[in-house]
């Protein structure tokens, strides 16, 4: 199984740029995101990248913060596009796990993104209350879990050989914080990576030696110390 590359972006631009990238095999979109890219109405900046990325698998996350308004969203933003996945944080902001929602979604066969994830206890709750042929995404937060000090890939390799009884559920590694991430993500055989631009053009970029990069350091800092015109 070769781990999927998702782009993490919500610029136009560079969704346009990513889109005929052949490494780019979906997108992922967050209100965070969107609010960079200077989207000011949600709902017609969603059309928009949905007319650019209309073969891959695109991730929109709804906002609402109660139950009722948060499926509200999730059917509107499902009625988009068929290649749409409605994305749905594990819990709202009181804390409050979001199965009633997940389960109401599944049910109506709405291909779903859960994310904001970081534990297997998590997993296990969601995997509990899913069908076996509707496809979901669970979001497992790599880089934010290892930033508050802790080992995410304990969580990530119990989510993955859990999800492994279930051909419709696919384990997305998230907060990527560094190209090598993808190839830790390949040797866990995680489904897919999302990530964003800057970090997919060093991945593509991948193979140089360790001779060729002492090299380029080298040549790196004395071409700065020559423009600095440093002396000692």
């Amino acid at each position: 199984m070769s781990t999927k590359i998702f782009c993490d972006i919500a610029d136009l631009r560079k969704i346009k740029e990513f889109n005929k990238r052949k490494i780019v095999k979906g997108f992922t979109t967050n209100p965070s995101l969107m609010r960079k890219a200077g989207a000011k109405n949600y709902l017609d900046y969603c059309k928009k990248i949905l007319q650019i990325a209309k073969n891959k698998p695109v991730s929109l996350e709804v906002f609402a913060d109660n139950f009722e308004e948060m499926k509200k969203q999730s059917l509107i933003l499902n009625r988009l596009s068929r290649n749409v996945y409605v994305k749905i944080p594990v819990c709202n902001s009181k804390g409050k796990f979001s199965g009633k929602i997940i389960k109401f979604l599944n049910s109506k066969k709405i291909k779903l993104n859960i994310t904001a994830v970081y534990s297997a206890k998590q997993t296990i709750k969601i995997l509990k209350l899913i069908n076996r042929k509707t496809k979901v995404i669970i979001s497992i937060f790599i880089g934010r879990a290892a930033d508050a000090g802790h080992d995410p890939i304990v969580e990530l390799t119990e989510s993955i050989k859990l999800s492994k009884r279930f051909k419709n559920v696919e384990i997305l590694w998230a907060s990527v914080r560094e190209p090598y991430n993808y190839v830790q993500a390949k040797k866990y055989k995680c489904h897919i990576i999302t990530v964003p631009p800057a970090i997919i053009e060093k991945i593509e970029k991948f193979g140089k030696t360790y001779n060729a990069l002492t090299l380029e350091t080298v040549k790196t800092f004395l071409i700065d110390a020559k423009k600095s015109n440093f002396k000692i």
